[in-house]
């Protein structure tokens, strides 16, 4: 059985990946730091799976001198091995650059850089060649972002390092791939949708009849943990309905009540 760590899987996109893989058969570690939250991870796992011994959990401070280490364990004391990493844990509600205190700023870098760093360096002495990593960043590191400020840098510098991992241990049959999700609905943006400036920015210039949804997300992860994405090394793949890549504007979008008098 191929076995996977997902980080963040208490809530969104990280629950939504835990059980999307669980469902394809793949045992599951999942990381997160609300205990309560992890119960409710394990019995979505059962009540999809029917299988108890599909999930683990751990509840861990991921930013702690230990957090990647007591993962790692986990999943190695549990079942011997570690196939997938799925470093998808992260913090909303970023502030720009002139408004980011040191404290905000190694806050966002320690656990979205730092922690996904180490994580890949712990778990790789236990890949085997047709393993993968599969690094969560998002629309911020592809494209500017209004206030993305240190959220923007961490994200950053997680594509910088994905591609170094394909590069680096590609040879070895382990490949580096990151999913950058736009705006998707889950828990942590819920209340920015509430936002009437937040939903311009993104429902009036996504080329698409929607926002993404957790499923979008997590079904990309596992194509890339699948057979059908064993030849995909070093890229990211952008899930956000064309936002990024297109200057698409809505009929609402381009009407002259926006033009500055």
């Amino acid at each position: 059985m191929q076995v996977a760590i997902v980080t963040g899987s208490s809530s969104g996109i990280g629950f939504g990946c835990a059980v999307k893989l669980a469902e394809q058969g793949v045992a599951v570690v999942g990381a997160g730091r609300d205990d309560d939250r992890l119960t409710e991870l394990r019995e979505a796992v059962v009540t999809a799976t029917g299988d108890p011994d599909r999930i683990a959990t751990v509840a861990v401070d991921l930013t702690a001198d230990d957090g990647p280490t007591r993962v790692v364990d986990a999943a190695v004391s549990r079942w011997g091995r570690v196939d997938f990493l799925i470093n998808n844990a992260g913090v909303g509600s970023p502030k720009p650059l002139h408004e980011t205190d040191d404290q905000s700023l190694d806050h966002f870098l320690g656990l979205m850089l730092r922690a996904p760093f180490r994580l890949a360096r712990d778990v790789l002495p236990h890949m085997a060649p047709g393993s993968a990593i599969i690094n969560i960043t998002s629309t911020f590191a592809v494209v500017g972002g209004l206030r993305g400020g240190a959220y923007s840098a961490a994200k950053g510098g997680l594509t910088a390092l994905t591609t170094h991992i394909a590069c680096q241990y590609g040879a070895q049959g382990i490949r580096c791939n990151a999913v950058a999700p736009g705006v998707t609905v889950t828990p942590m943006v819920a209340h920015r949708l509430e936002d009437d400036r937040f939903r311009k920015i993104n429902i009036e210039m996504t080329p698409h009849q929607r926002l993404g949804q957790v499923d979008d997300v997590a079904s990309t992860v596992a194509f890339l943990c699948s057979p059908g994405g064993s030849f995909i090394n070093g890229q990211t793949i952008v899930v956000d309905g064309g936002w990024s890549s297109t200057k698409y504007l809505s009929e609402f979008a381009l009407d002259s009540r926006w033009t500055r008098q």
